[in-house]
């Protein structure tokens, strides 16, 4: 069975795929903040902003783990 990731190459970060499912968490997570503020459902708006809060902090953790990718390949020279 092949992986669903099968064309990232061999040695290369999927960074880029889970930046993109972060950015997608964030999107999500705004528009049920903005439905739960629309229809007045407190819950669904609190719901939304930590599905936005969620996706942030991954997406923090991602740019943490790129900068330490970029420090290691300038030191390695």
């Amino acid at each position: 069975m092949t992986s669903p990731y099968s064309f990232v190459r061999k040695g290369e970060p999927m960074g880029l795929l889970d930046k993109l499912k972060n950015k997608m968490e964030k999107a999500k997570g705004r528009g049920k903040e903005a439905a739960g503020r629309g229809a007045g459902d407190p819950y669904l708006e609190s719901e939304g902003r930590r599905d936005r809060m969620k996706g942030g902090a991954k997406q923090v953790g991602e740019q943490a783990k790129d900068a330490v990718k970029e420090a290691r390949r300038t030191f390695k020279r």
